[in-house]
C-alpha cells in the first residue's frame, strides 16, 4: 500500500481525492488551507488531515495537488511548510493545477535536485468529470515517474496521456482551452439564432447533433443553455484565469489567438452581468438581452468602410499575444 498526500480540497480535488481513497490501496493525508473542509474529507473517507503540505508530503510516495494558480503552487511546495521541504527521494509531486508551463518547469528542476520527479498534469472533463472519475489528464514530465504515477492518476480518470517534457502537460490544457472558447460561443450564438427564428430547438439539436456540428458542448450543456442554468463547476471567472495563461504563452511563442481573445471579452461582460461563478455555457446569457433590438451581424469590412474600433483593438491585442482589457467586472 502506498503513502499519497493530497493537497487542494476544491470542487475538483475534493472528488479526486475520494477516488484514491475509495479504492483502498492507498494510505492517503491531505492538506487544505481551511482545515474544516479537510476535516470533512476525512470524516467522508478516513485518512488523515495534515496542519501544512510538508506534514502531508512527509514519507508519501505520491503528491498530488489541485489548487488555484500558479502563486497557489509555489506557495504550497516552496513556500512555508510547503511539500517540498518534506519530499523524499523518489517521490513522484503530480500538480493538477492549470497553471503556467513555467511554473511547471521551474518545480521539475527543483525536484530534480530533491532527488524526487515532478509531473504537470492538468485536468479536462470539470466538476461533473472529477466526481465521476472520468477525468482527461494531459501530462508533462520525465517517461520514468510518469510509468510510476499513472496507475494512482487513474483512479480518477478515463484517459491518462504523457505529452512531452515538463510544461508539455500545461501547454495541452491551454490547447484545450482555447478549443472550448470557440466552441462555447458557437454553441450559444446558434442556440440564440433558433429561437429567435422561431424553431423548435429540441428538434433542431436532435437533427444537427447527428451530424458535423455535434460536440460534447452540445451533447452535454444545449438545454440548461436554453434554460438559463448555469451551475455546473468551472466558473468563468476560472476559465478567463485560463485564458490569461494562454495569453502569456503566446506572447511568447508568436501564437495568433483573435477568436480566443474576443470570447475572453465576452466572458468579461458575463462578469459584469455578475456572473462570475456561473460554469462556462453561460456566454449564451449575454446575447438577446435587449430583445427588441435585430441581433447585431458582424460583416467583413468593404471598400473604405472600416472595422469598429473595439474590434480592431481586440484583434491587434490578440495578434501581439496581449488578452483584452475588462470593461468591468472582475478578474480571474
Amino acid at each position: 500500500m502506498s503513502k499519497v498526500a493530497w493537497i487542494g480540497l476544491g470542487i475538483m480535488g475534493y472528488p479526486m481525492a475520494g477516488h484514491l481513497a475509495t479504492l483502498r490501496q492507498h494510505e492517503v493525508a491531505v492538506f487544505n488551507r481551511t482545515r474544516a473542509k479537510a476535516d470533512a474529507w476525512v470524516a467522508r473517507f478516513g485518512g488523515r488531515a495534515a496542519a501544512t503540505p510538508a506534514e502531508a508530503a512527509e514519507g508519501a510516495d505520491f503528491v498530488l495537488a489541485c489548487v488555484g494558480n500558479d502563486d497557489d503552487v509555489r506557495a504550497v511546495t516552496l513556500g512555508p511548510g510547503g511539500a517540498f521541504h518534506a519530499l523524499k527521494p523518489g517521490a513522484v509531486f503530480v500538480d493538477h493545477t492549470t497553471a503556467s508551463a513555467k511554473i511547471a518547469r521551474e518545480l521539475h528542476e527543483a525536484a530534480k535536485q530533491r532527488g524526487a520527479g515532478f509531473l504537470d498534469a492538468p485536468v479536462s472533463g470539470g466538476q461533473s468529470g472529477a466526481e465521476s472519475g472520468t477525468l482527461t489528464v494531459m501530462v508533462g514530465g520525465e517517461e520514468g515517474d510518469f510509468e510510476r504515477a499513472q496507475p494512482v492518476i487513474t483512479a480518477y480518470s478515463r484517459a491518462v496521456n504523457l505529452i512531452g517534457p515538463s510544461g508539455a502537460g500545461q501547454l495541452t490544457k491551454m490547447v484545450n482551452q482555447i478549443c472550448i472558447a470557440g466552441l462555447i460561443e458557437g454553441l450559444a450564438e446558434a442556440l440564440h439564432f433558433a429561437k429567435r427564428a422561431g424553431l423548435d430547438v429540441p428538434k433542431v439539436i436532435d437533427t444537427i447533433s447527428k451530424g458535423a456540428a455535434q460536440s460534447w458542448q452540445m451533447d452535454n450543456r444545449w438545454r440548461t443553455m436554453v434554460e438559463g442554468t448555469f451551475d455546473f463547476g468551472f466558473a468563468v471567472d476560472w476559465v478567463r484565469k485560463d485564458f490569461a495563461i494562454a495569453f502569456e504563452e503566446a506572447k511568447d511563442n508568436g501564437a495568433e489567438l483573435p477568436v480566443t481573445a474576443l470570447v475572453d471579452q465576452f466572458y468579461a461582460e458575463v462578469q459584469a452581468m455578475g456572473g462570475n461563478r456561473w460554469d462556462t455555457s453561460s456566454l449564451i446569457a449575454r446575447l438577446g438581452r435587449n430583445s427588441s433590438k435585430p441581433p447585431v451581424i458582424l460583416r467583413r469590412p468593404r471598400g473604405r468602410r472600416r472595422t469598429p474600433r473595439n474590434a480592431r483593438r481586440l484583434l491587434r491585442g490578440a495578434r501581439e499575444g496581449r488578452p483584452p482589457q475588462d470593461d468591468g467586472g472582475a478578474g480571474a
